[in-house]
């Protein structure tokens, strides 16, 4: 991320001049929030923004003013008004700098253009559809857990973020473009997914100073450059991929390689310009990757820190026939357990999801919100959320026998309601699947202590994605 030296946007040197938006001054929070977003934006730089709204919550209660015209909100009642379909709350301004470029189905902010786009790609996202595409998950999550052996008797335990992220990534990269980046099989990190982290870990950083986004690329600084330059190999290969996978289909035209975008190659009216595919693929490798693989390492280590929690998983898993399917994995109630108490404690997104408030204004929380307000709701204070979830800070994955489903407004790991991840679905039955493979071949694993390996290396980074401090986790079979 950025340092401690990055340059204001023309909105904060206005703000620290006068205290706009007067209407939200009886509003909780901070004073130096009235007049400044720049505390913000320092925490969200340091990596420590969701901690410290969470910690503005605990203070305040669930509706805090975190600068001049924004303001977070912790109630779960709120929050399903903010993100209900059809109440108008659009995304804010945020988005539009959150990528690299083009419009696409993340970053929109017009209904119209998301409701088109989502038609084209939900169906290839359903439950139904990604069967055909099962079986390269199961190929390649194999092949990830022999290579995990492999590391396993060679060095003693196996980083299982370095496994996962290769794991997660050469799925994307087949499922998108298809052709997998192969890094399974090579053991090591290529120039494209070391751009793809580049423009990831910044992601927080270009969408906080969007205005100055497409200035930065000519500071000669070498931050600055390194994105420029990833961004643009990234749209490069987007290109070349497309070409290639255009080439196979006219070599196969009756039965062409399954992929999550073969419909959208489709001329006529499902189909889409090989720009948008571009820029809709780039997307979902960034949104798809980085995401699944960081919940899988913090699944694992959460249950190898419990041996309770790990046993009662293997009894789940032990129904399992030896070459099974993800369908028999949805019938294991602790596994979808221990799935969605990973994503609440450890949501690969916790930061928030910043919307602006309709013409007319709205009643949130109690409080009275003008027109064009933003108002956000983050994940990681949700899933804390001491009503819903009793002792929010521990690990317990039984909470989930007895919680009710309809959780809308407190549970929120794949984004709002009216804008949901499409690629949920596909990021569910990795995790099924990748986790019962885990565990069936490491039944007795452990977190290691190897090479200094300690808690610290798991203390959560925010920026916009979750990550590990120490970009590792060891795990041993013990």
């Amino acid at each position: 991320m950025a340092s401690q030296g990055t340059p204001l946007s023309s909105n904060d040197h206005l703000m620290l001049c006068s205290e706009p938006q007067s209407s939200l001054s009886f509003l909780p929070g901070p004073w130096v929030s009235k007049w400044t977003g720049l505390i913000l934006k320092y925490h969200a730089i340091k990596g420590n923004k969701a901690k410290y709204v969470h910690g503005l919550h605990r203070k305040y209660g669930p509706i805090v003013r975190v600068s001049p015209d924004e303001v977070d909100i912790s109630d779960p009642e709120a929050a399903r008004k903010i993100h209900r379909v059809g109440t108008g709350f659009l995304k804010s301004a945020w988005y539009q700098g959150s990528t690299i470029e083009g419009e696409n189905v993340f970053n929109t902010r017009d209904p119209t253009f998301y409701n088109a786009r989502r038609r084209l790609l939900s169906t290839p996202l359903s439950n139904s559809s990604l069967q055909s595409v099962e079986p390269i998950i199961n190929s390649s999550a194999r092949l990830a857990i022999q290579k995990m052996q492999e590391e396993m008797e060679s060095r003693g335990a196996v980083d299982v973020f370095k496994w996962w992220n290769f794991l997660t990534a050469d799925l994307i990269g087949e499922l998108t473009f298809g052709d997998s980046f192969r890094m399974l099989e090579k053991g090591e990190t290529n120039q494209y997914i070391t751009d793809l982290q580049t423009l990831s870990s910044t992601q927080g950083f270009r969408a906080l100073f969007s205005p100055l986004t497409s200035l930065l690329g000519l500071i000669p600084m070498d931050f600055f450059q390194g994105i420029r330059q990833a961004a643009f190999r990234l749209l490069l290969y987007g290109e070349q991929s497309i070409q290639r996978y255009r080439k196979q289909m006219a070599l196969q035209p009756d039965n062409p390689k399954p992929t999550l975008f073969t419909k959208l190659f489709n001329a006529g009216q499902d189909g889409l310009p090989d720009a948008a595919i571009k820029d809709e693929a780039v997307n979902f490798i960034i949104a798809g990757s980085d995401t699944t693989a960081i919940t899988l390492t913090y699944l694992v280590w959460a249950v190898c820190r419990d041996s309770k929690v790990r046993e009662s998983l293997l009894r789940d898993l032990a129904a399992l026939p030896e070459d099974f399917s993800d369908r028999e994995t949805l019938q294991l109630p602790y596994l979808d357990r221990v799935i969605n108490e990973t994503l609440r404690v450890y949501a690969p997104v916790p930061t928030g999801l910043p919307r602006t408030v309709p013409n007319g204004g709205a009643t949130l929380a109690g409080h009275w919100i003008p027109a064009g307000v933003t108002v956000t709701t983050q994940a990681y204070s949700l899933h804390r959320h001491p009503s819903v979830f009793p002792h929010p800070e521990r690990f317990n994955p039984s909470r989930w026998a007895t919680l009710a489903t309809e959780l809308k407004g407190a549970f929120m790991p794949f984004g709002g309601m009216s804008r949901i991840c499409l690629g949920q679905n596909l990021a569910r039955m990795e995790l099924r699947l990748a986790t019962a493979y885990f565990f069936r071949a490491f039944p007795n694993a452990t977190v290691s202590a190897l090479e200094n390996m300690s808690d610290v290396d798991m203390d959560p980074v925010i920026h916009f994605l979750m990550s590990p401090r120490g970009k590792r986790c060891l795990i041993q079979d013990s």
